[in-house]
């Protein structure tokens, strides 16, 4: 009979984690490595609502299960001892649970390594333990101007900062929405249903590493992740380094009052048919500077709150966006932006891949219009 191993925290047992261990088992004898109490706090900045003696006990009552330990090491990396002990000849994980440094692991010692999509028993919901938390509290984020200079191959051609706001999630924004959406998923992935008591920038490298594991090919900005994490306004100063060289914050409460009211946001449609924003680009000294510069007069516009400098801003921002990625508008959006221009001082786009928004810098309400609310501080 095979050897088959699974490794996890199954906090809170429920039917996802049932069908999952049912499913393993039926390829041999099941072995379990559990996320001890302390790992579970270091990746996610909480410990679990079942404690790790408790978790043990009630999944060695399953009849899947044939053994269950707490693995002994610490990190994404936990269970390599009991691996090494164990020798299974099968690591079965979900699709969302497989990472090239498991499967090079696997590879490495011989191991067979299988994935399977996470599917239900019968008629039953899909079950995470995300899912049977509390309402989620983790925040979205839009970035005002600066956005791409937070990656390398962008500010290598010239320094500048990328501002954000943090986001407290009134709204449901659509994915792809240019609102941190996949880093917000990495986020509640992580940390469930709120972001943990901590350093905010030390919490923002946790999610931005957990977010671009080793072997990823596409880099999220950093912006995302402190975006995400940082409440209130934060300019992020990058030069050619995906972690800014300085972060400079406003918690100022008459400031961000200020930015609620004038901040309006109009959904889009999905982009039609096959579409990369990176195709066509034109990255160059000249347009990153442009960019840098835009970014600048917006962070002190915003610091007199004078309007129509930072509505001019946010459009020279997006301006030097599309002149080095020309994909990130269409026709469409560009007669949108038409439609507004009378009655915005600025405007930019939020989800260049489809389902964003049209972000509006304006003094009067625009019908239709959405409008955010900052994350405080406290």
């Amino acid at each position: 009979m095979n050897k088959v191993f699974v490794t996890g925290c199954f906090d809170m047992l429920h039917s996802g984690h049932v069908a999952f261990l049912q499913e393993a088992s039926s390829l041999g004898d099941l072995y379990v490595g559990i996320g001890s109490d302390k790992t579970v706090y270091e990746l996610k900045g909480r410990y679990p609502v079942v404690n790790e003696d408790e978790r043990k006990y009630m999944l060695e009552a399953l009849k899947s299960v044939s053994e269950a330990r707490v693995n002994s090491g610490t990190g994404m990396m936990d269970f390599i001892e009991e691996l090494n002990e164990i020798k299974p000849d099968l690591f079965f994980v979900n699709e969302d649970g497989s990472t090239p440094e498991k499967e090079t692991l696997c590879k490495d010692l011989g191991i067979e390594y299988v994935i399977k999509k996470r599917i239900p028993h019968g008629n039953l919901p899909a079950r995470s333990t995300t899912a049977l938390r509390t309402i989620c509290t983790i925040p979205y984020r839009i970035d005002l101007a600066g956005g791409w200079l937070d990656q390398p191959w962008v500010s290598e051609h010239n320094e500048g900062p990328v501002l954000t706001i943090s986001i407290e999630p009134t709204v449901e924004f659509n994915d792809r929405s240019g609102m941190s959406t996949s880093t917000r998923k990495k986020a509640i992935e992580l940390w469930q249903n709120q972001i943990p008591d901590g350093d905010d920038q030390k919490l923002a490298k946790i999610l931005f590493s957990f977010e671009n594991s080793p072997g990823k090919k596409e880099i999220a900005g950093s912006q995302d992740a402190l975006g995400i994490v940082m409440p209130g306004l934060n300019r992020y100063d990058y030069n050619g380094n995906y972690w800014p060289e300085k972060i400079s914050s406003n918690h100022n409460a008459e400031l961000l009052d200020w930015i609620e009211k004038h901040v309006y946001l109009i959904t889009l449609g999905p982009r039609k048919g096959d579409f990369d924003v990176l195709d066509n680009t034109s990255i160059n000294k000249t347009g990153a500077r442009a960019l840098s510069d835009a970014a600048k007069l917006a962070w002190s516009a915003l610091m007199k709150k004078d309007l129509a400098e930072f509505g001019l801003a946010v459009r020279q921002s997006f301006e030097a966006q599309i002149s080095m990625f020309p994909n990130m508008v269409d026709a469409s959006i560009l007669s949108l932006i038409e439609k507004y221009k009378n009655v915005a001082f600025g405007w930019k786009l939020s989800g260049a891949g489809g389902g964003g928004y049209l972000i509006l810098i304006a003094d009067k309400p625009i019908k239709n219009a959405m409008q955010i609310k900052i994350r405080r501080k406290d």
